[in-house]
């Protein structure tokens, strides 16, 4: 019984590093890449490594990893929060790099690409998450004021993310970068109906 569990601890993990680390490597042999510098490259790699975190960020708040207790899980909850925003300022900045225009048109919201408006909307929600994080304590955030503020804009985070990466025709490898993306709207599904369904049952108990 003993084994088994190890087993199964052993294989969630495995299976989330699969799910993030295959799409990195397919997009690492795209034939795209021949044609790019090395500052697009990393900003491009930078926003795949950034829509892993999104995945293991539910994860992790959910207590679905096992092996991590409730507060180290929250502890790594925060800090890879704080990784996303750090990537996501690694994608928006070597995207700036190579070129500007673009990513003014982006960040006014008058790219004519679609994925676009998405992707910037991500981002500030992604910002926003994290400033407030910062500053919670300072604000003295309740823990219910901060859940009516991060939830929704977690739900943000998410779908815009995927509807960017789901639009963009670039270095993701097809059927890995969707597979990824539905296992970040999976994922996050999962825990606000957890949540939900925990609140339902503190508010019929009591």
């Amino acid at each position: 019984m003993k084994g088994w569990r190890s087993a199964k601890v052993a294989l969630i993990w495995i299976a989330l590093a699969l799910a993030i680390g295959v799409p990195i490597a397919l997009a690492a042999g795209s034939e795209q890449l021949a044609w790019r510098g090395p500052v697009y490259i990393l900003a491009g790699f930078a926003g795949i490594v950034a829509l892993g975190l999104v995945l293991v960020q539910p994860l992790l708040i959910g207590g679905y990893l096992p092996g991590l207790s409730a507060y180290r899980g929250r502890r790594a909850h925060h800090w890879i929060g704080g990784a996303l925003a750090l990537a996501v300022v690694i994608h928006v900045a070597g995207l700036w790099i190579t070129s500007p225009p673009d990513m003014i048109d982006a960040l006014t919201y008058t790219s004519p690409t679609p994925f676009s408006p998405f992707g910037v909307t991500a981002m500030w929600a992604i910002f926003t998450v994290a400033l407030l994080a910062l500053l919670r304590r300072r604000l003295r955030l309740r823990l219910r004021t901060w859940r009516i503020v991060h939830i929704p804009l977690a739900i943000v985070i998410v779908v815009a993310s995927v509807a960017h990466c789901l639009l963009i025709e670039g270095t993701m490898e097809t059927i890995s970068k969707a597979a990824l993306c539905a296992l970040v709207l999976a994922a996050t599904i999962k825990v606000i109906a957890d949540l939900w369904r925990k609140r339902a049952l503190r508010g019929s108990s009591a």
